[in-house]
Formats: C-alpha cells, structure tokens, sequence
C-alpha cells in the first residue's frame, strides 16, 4: 500500500493578493524615494531653473512621467525637496540629547549643533540659497513648512527659561531671537565661505577657522542672553 503524499498548502487567492501589493506599494515607494534623492542633489548643483525633469530622472533612473505621477509637477517635487531637507534637519535635532538643568551646557550644544549641521549638509546651503533667490516662492505653498520652524525655537525656549529661572539669562531676550542669531551666524559663514576666503584672503574651511567661528558664535550668543541691561524697546515679542 503506497504511502498518501502529504498535502500541499498553498496560499489563498486573497493572501497571495496582499503580497503582490504589497511588493507593488514597496516598488511605488522606493521609486519615489529616488527620485526625491536625485531631485535634491539635482537641485542643489543646478538649482530650480537648470534642475529640469530630464536631469532628474535621469540620475533617478526613472522617467519624467514618474515625476509628475508622483508629485504633479517639477514644483511639487522642489517643495516636497526642501520640506525633506527642513525635515531631515528636524529629526538631527530631536537627537541631541539636552539637560535644560544645565541651561548654559545645553545652549552651547544647541548652536554646535545648528553650526556644524551647516557645515555638514551643504545641499542644506545651496537649496535654501536657491529658495532664497525665488524669494520664498515655493516654500510658502508648503503646507508643512512652518511645522518644521517650530520645534527648533521651542527647544530654544525651554533652555532660555530654565536660564532665566535660574538668573543665568537675561529675562527679555525671546527664543525667536535667539534661534535667528545661531541660523544668522552660523548660515552666513557657510554660505558665503567661497566668496568670503577670497575677500579675506584665508581658507575659511580650515578645521582652525572653523573651530574658531563655532567658538566665536557660542560666545556671542552666550554673551548675548547673560543678564545685563534690557534691550531696546520694540524687540520682537516671545
């Protein structure tokens, strides 16, 4: 008598659809993916006018179709590029690993961060640079571009009151202000280093030049909230 050969499971039409959607929802998103890499370092070499469809798909090895499928339009991408670049800057920052009880300490790792987040990202740079030349056009159809400012400045805020409850700060200096003197200092060296080194006649991108600024940033900021004599009247608002 012949042994009965064991059934064999197979998988029900349902389950076996899942799987082809899913790989097909995982294709989709991966194509995705590259082309929004591609678009950024497209972007950031060429910048919005020369950073056209075909140069984008062709280092995403995709198709020009895919991009207005995917994101409407070579606007639509552009925004979508720079709210990647906000993001991936949001998610550094939500790392640091602050001790508002050390509100000094924690300041001083909050502007090592922003400084050397720039001189680490230059496509960070080159964007908003690029951004900046369209006068904000794009980014101000963000729906999502204010989310990203937010919790920069909150941070901020949490380290400025434990110093002032603490009577190390200055009690009428606001987050806001304090955010836009890292990003102003911090952003102008780096973007401006190429023309700058040639204007002064150093290598502003030297470890010595760049450990130098980053200190002389840290202390002008710190010097800048220490308790001292009120500011003038008409500052911006907490």
């Amino acid at each position: 008598m012949s042994a009965t050969p064991p059934k064999t499971r197979t998988a029900s039409p349902r389950a076996a659809s899942a799987r082809k959607t899913g790989v097909r929802e995982q294709a989709a998103q991966t194509t995705r993916d590259n082309i929004l890499k591609a678009a950024t370092k497209v972007f950031a070499r060429y910048g919005y006018e020369g950073g056209s469809v075909e140069k984008i798909s062709k280092a995403a090895k995709s198709f020009d179709r895919m991009i207005y499928y995917y994101f409407g339009s070579k606007e639509g991408l552009f925004i979508e590029v720079l709210e990647e670049t906000y993001r991936r800057m949001n998610d550094a920052e939500s790392k640091l690993d602050l001790d508002t009880a050390k509100p000094v300490e924690a300041l001083q790792a909050v502007i090592r961060f922003v400084v050397g987040y720039y001189r680490k990202n230059p496509e960070f740079i080159t964007l908003l640079n690029t951004e900046n030349l369209h006068k904000g056009k794009h980014i101000s159809k963000s729906m999502r571009a204010r989310e990203y400012s937010s919790p920069a400045i909150e941070v901020i805020r949490r380290v400025l009151d434990s110093g002032q409850a603490q009577g190390l700060f200055r009690k009428d200096v606001s987050a806001r202000d304090v955010y836009l003197l890292i990003a102003a200092t911090g952003y102008f060296y780096m973007s401006n280093r190429h023309t700058l080194s040639a204007f002064l006649g150093e290598d502003l991108e030297t470890p010595d030049a760049l450990a130098h600024w980053e200190s002389f940033v840290i202390d002008s900021v710190l010097r800048t909230v220490a308790p001292g004599p009120s500011l003038p009247k008409g500052k911006a608002p907490a």
